[in-house]
């Protein structure tokens, strides 16, 4: 990969001088555009709001069912810029492992199944992430606030302890609810650089004594989990995600978001959290919403795509065999590896939610629910899954909360199988409504970027070829769009140095030429 020209960085990076094309409230306009176009509320309702004002603050519940669990070493790893505070972990040797504890917003205990702000929150079932604006599931007050696990705040929590040996295998768990209290609010960059020795200590592990030796037992707990779930087959993909950054009125940079040490420790430690919470509701004999990633139907087409690299993979969906073959790949073309995982990605199929079957001999429509020998998630290569620790931004979170509770205070659980079964067909439809509202966003954050760089030049990379044309991925800033005028000389995979041609921000549109 070329270094960018000096002229090209000045080129690349908005200042304070640059006259604005477009602004920021235009990003908005569109966003708000795109989601009542894809059946998605931009704002709360009335009565949602009205609700919202009769709470006066976090929810104060007190008994013998709740454990005190404030005292110990909590700490929060999320985006520099997160409030909306999900998830707290702490970690304490355990023989030759370690117990992980995971404490998870009770956002249940303030926004109760059928009032108006559930109903609303069920509306879009997901917060919808957009540079320019968020457009929240739940109430800011609540969501970043008043249900979020803030630093120094006694919240309650769903507490999931587990007991993880040397080898990465979670041989037990418990579940319950309890008060907890952030003890240091941790951003994924600063902590990645410190764990990594690349950085100083964050000034908030600093402030909490015994922090430095606690988030060392988390990583190191965190890192057994990852090499077992590899070693089984857990597929490890690098996608692009841009990131736009904006300042005032103006997008000022595009960044690709890193998956760096801080962000495996809690992706590890959500993942064993969502598994133990399908096992617990299965254990004891309830509904559960699971997260199913099915075995590739088009897996021939997988097949198809590593004999192209010279590579070979089964006949039948292996995905220890996939994972392979992917490592082997980052390993041999890491500039490229981001396009591949993302072919690999559409081939799977998307993520969905569905209902477990486990209760026989009542009426179900059976083309909603899935049998035990259907569960898995075939990218993380694991049969048990359901989603439970981002209730403040994920329904189907919300739903797992209700029924993990109703368990432990031995009460039915709150929903129907025929509710259930409707909200999984709706969660999915809502899903990917906020996925085409934040990948069309993403691309006129990066067209309003580059609106004003007209002529200038960039690296990129070919990342397809079809029918309606070739598209490429520059390096620096990492952005997508289509090749003009390239014929059928340009191969995907190929390096080339190109210029920008036109960027509209209403269409997401973004067109460069080669270069000779």
């Amino acid at each position: 990969m070329s270094e960018p020209s000096s002229t090209e960085a000045v080129q690349v990076h908005a200042t304070a001088t640059t006259p604005a094309i477009s602004r920021r409230s235009d990003l908005v306009q569109l966003a708000v555009a795109a989601l009542a176009a894809h059946g998605l509320a931009p704002d709360f309702s009335a009565a949602a709001l009205a609700e919202l004002a009769t709470i006066a603050g976090p929810a104060q519940e007190a008994g013998p069912n709740i454990r005190d669990l404030r005292a110990l070493p909590w700490c929060s790893i999320d985006d520099d810029d997160s409030q909306d505070i999900d998830q707290l972990s702490c970690c304490e040797p355990s023989g030759s492992g370690w117990t992980v504890s995971v404490a998870i917003a009770d956002v249940d205990a303030l926004v109760h199944k059928g009032s108006a702000i559930d109903l609303q929150a069920q509306r879009n079932t997901t917060s919808v992430y957009t540079a320019a604006r968020v457009f929240p599931m739940l109430p800011e007050r609540l969501s970043t606030d008043l249900s979020s696990l803030g630093a120094h705040q006694d919240r309650l929590a769903i507490v999931t302890a587990m007991v993880v040996d040397a080898e990465g295998q979670v041989s037990g768990f418990s579940i319950c609810r309890a008060q907890v209290r952030n003890q240091a609010k941790l951003a994924y960059n600063s902590l990645a650089a410190w764990l990594d020795g690349n950085g100083e200590m964050p000034a908030a592990v600093r402030a909490a004594p015994g922090m430095d030796a606690q988030l060392r037992l988390q990583d190191a707990a965190a890192q057994a989990l990852r090499q077992r779930r590899t070693a089984q087959g857990a597929l490890q993909f690098e996608t692009f995600e841009p990131r736009a950054q904006v300042e005032g009125d103006q997008v000022v940079a595009i960044s690709q978001r890193e998956h760096n040490r801080a962000r495996q420790l809690i992706e590890e430690f959500m993942v064993a959290t969502n598994i133990c919470t399908a096992q617990f509701l299965e254990r004891h004999g309830g509904l559960a919403m699971r997260r199913v990633v099915r075995s590739p139907e088009r897996w021939s087409r997988v097949v198809e795509v590593a004999k192209k690299y010279g590579d070979s993979l089964p006949a039948e969906p292996d995905s220890k065999a996939l994972e392979a073959f992917l490592e082997r790949r980052r390993q041999a073309d890491p500039l490229r590896f981001p396009d591949l995982s993302l072919t690999i990605v559409q081939l799977m199929g998307a993520g969905e939610y569905v209902i477990e079957d486990a209760q026989p001999g009542v009426p179900v429509d059976r083309s909603k629910t899935v049998a035990i020998e259907d569960y898995g998630h075939f990218g993380l290569a694991i049969r048990d899954y359901a989603h439970s620790t981002a209730p403040n931004r994920r329904y189907p979170d919300l739903i797992s909360h209700r029924l993990v509770k109703a368990v432990l205070a031995g009460q039915s659980a709150p929903y129907s199988v025929a509710e259930l079964q409707a909200l999984a067909e709706h969660c999915n439809h809502q899903e990917s409504a906020a996925t085409k509202v934040e990948r069309s966003l993403r691309k006129s954050e990066a067209a309003l970027f580059l609106q004003d760089k007209i002529g200038a030049e960039f690296d990129a990379i070919v990342t397809g070829r079809n029918n309606r044309g070739t598209w490429i991925r520059t390096l620096v800033p990492p952005v997508e769009g289509k090749l003009e005028g390239a014929g059928a000389q340009v191969e995907v995979g190929e390096k080339l140095r190109v210029k920008l041609l036109s960027a509209d921000v209403a269409q997401g549109f973004i067109d460069f030429a080669p270069l000779p």
